[in-house]
């Protein structure tokens, strides 16, 4: 592999469009932490910034065959970066609104007498959701929401590191937000 140190991106782009896994590793090792440090320095967050990266070199990988030779392939990867981030940053925004909306709906919007039972049924799909959440991931949850405790007092807790409780968390949001979205779709439907 010290072979492929020596060669350009444009060579390794070759070697890459022929399904060389090695010329893959040698352009991930090149630009995985330039990538990385900026990622994190836009997103402010580093687990984020790990999965943004990781999906932009798995999407190169994926596009192997159909990239140009002849380009520039520090400032093809910053741009590829550089807009999954902005995406990123408009689903945050999309969603943002969304919520802001339906809390608005539910404030506002919800003088009907079927009210508490709709509350009710909500929150036990809610209470459902949260309990088929892996164990571990289901404790960091509970303890951050219900107990409000800080990242610091359930790694403790937990015998883990804060990054992990981090990590546990934002997947457990993720899983719930899509849970409620497939929830609200089919409540606007029917």
């Amino acid at each position: 592999m010290s072979g492929y140190q020596n060669l350009s991106d444009n060579e390794l782009i070759i070697l890459l469009n022929d399904g060389d896994a090695i010329a893959f590793t040698e352009i991930y090792n090149r630009y995985h932490q330039l990538m990385l440090v900026f990622a994190h320095r836009k997103l402010k967050d580093e687990e984020l910034a790990k999965d943004v990266v990781q999906e932009l070199f798995a999407n190169i990988w994926h596009k192997r065959t159909s990239l140009s030779e002849s380009g520039n392939l520090g400032a093809y990867l910053y741009i590829s970066l550089r807009s999954r981030i902005f995406d990123y940053f408009a689903h945050q925004k999309v969603e943002g609104k969304y919520l802001q909306s339906l809390k608005a709906f539910i404030l506002e919007g919800t003088t009907g007498t079927d009210h508490p039972i709709r509350e009710k049924q909500l929150s036990e799909y809610i209470e459902k959701q949260i309990q088929k959440l892996p164990a571990k991931m289901r404790r960091a949850f509970d303890m951050s929401r219900r107990q409000h405790l800080s990242y610091r007092e359930i790694a403790e807790e937990l015998g883990t590191t804060e990054s992990n409780v981090s990590h546990h968390i934002n997947n457990a949001l993720k899983i719930l937000k899509t849970r409620l979205n497939i929830l609200f779709i089919m409540f606007w439907i029917c």
